[in-house]
């Protein structure tokens, strides 16, 4: 089977998600929250013969390319298809808790190049850009077909941190007024068109920003984040660890946030006179700098360019009060 996607930071992931030495037992498990093509699976179950993994995707087609790759490790490999948001809020009672937890919070090159689903606007596709593709959820071309010109300017402004939104956003909206647009090529042109020459030609496509936040928008990604980092790391064995992978500042900015938060002895609010969090660190914090790629891997993948590596170890259960001033739009 032909891998199309290239896990990021791999080696980071193996080095610091060791399930190696105390308090590890022998047979350790994990869940990778991000399942995609299985690439971070595949090395984990190939450096570590003892351990196990439940894999977690909303994509089923992608989840069958990962039970092809995976086949080889029988039934030390465990797949579960659904939102790694409702996993963790719901842990299933047949599964044991995890003493390793891995999400990767970037979209798998398949999505862009082998979906069919709008994620690329070198593509010509239909606008879709819904991981879970039988959502019935809002897709992309609802969006930009539906949207007020306003909430679509902040929309692009807000998940793409897109300056020139109110811009795109009025080429969208004089655009659609000749019909529906339905295709990632036609709305990638539209932007194109609406913003000055001087943006047409920079180091990345004028519709990129636009794009991602339509991928954001669509999949409820950042509104998820919080949640399911909380009740992930509540779900861990203590003295387990988990790393989180992120490829924008505003993912980042969540996972810093709240991983700071673990780190404190106390995240009571100041009006709060008697301590109601516990007045202890719930976590250590393994990497006081996320760890980024090398300029190696960046040549050889260049969507690892932004990759962060964000990793704790656990003391104890965080509680609501650990999620105080951790946004999730």
């Amino acid at each position: 089977m032909e891998i199309v996607h290239t896990p990021v930071l791999l080696e980071p992931c193996l080095k610091w998600l060791s399930p190696v030495g105390e308090p590890f037992e022998k047979n350790a498990v994990m869940v990778d929250c991000t399942l995609g093509e299985g690439g971070h699976s595949n090395a984990f179950l190939s450096t570590f013969p003892s351990l196990s993994i439940i894999g977690i995707d909303a994509d089923s087609v992608i989840q069958a390319r990962a039970r092809e790759r995976l086949a080889p490790f029988g039934d030390r490999m465990h797949f579960y298809n659904g939102w790694f948001n409702d996993f963790h809020k719901n842990y299933p009672a047949e599964y044991p808790k995890p003493d390793l937890i891995l999400f990767d919070l970037g979209i798998s090159v398949f999505h862009y190049e082998r979906s069919g689903r709008g994620f690329s606007f070198r593509y010509d596709e239909p606008l879709d850009m819904r991981l879970d593709p039988a959502s019935e959820s809002e897709s992309a071309g609802d969006i930009v077909n539906g949207m007020r010109e306003e909430e679509l300017a902040n929309l692009i402004y807000l998940y793409g941190e897109e300056k020139l939104s109110r811009r795109i956003a009025h080429g969208i909206v004089e655009a659609r007024r000749g019909g529906k647009i339905e295709s990632s090529k036609a709305l990638a042109d539209i932007i194109f068109d609406s913003v000055p020459g001087n943006y047409r030609y920079g180091p990345i496509h004028p519709a990129t920003r636009t794009f991602q936040a339509l991928r954001i928008a669509v999949n409820s990604e950042l509104r998820h984040i919080p949640e399911a980092i909380h009740n992930a790391f509540n779900n861990l064995n203590a003295g387990g660890k988990m790393g989180v992978i992120t490829f924008h500042s505003l993912e980042d900015r969540i996972v810093k946030n709240y991983f700071r938060n673990l780190g404190r002895e106390c995240v009571c609010p100041p009006e709060v006179a008697v301590c109601r969090c516990g007045g202890k660190p719930c976590a250590e914090i393994l990497t006081r700098k996320p760890v980024g790629p090398t300029e190696e891997e960046v040549r050889a993948n260049s969507p690892s360019r932004s990759a962060k590596l964000r990793v704790v170890r656990k003391l104890r259960n965080a509680t609501e009060h650990h999620l105080l001033g951790v946004e999730g739009f």
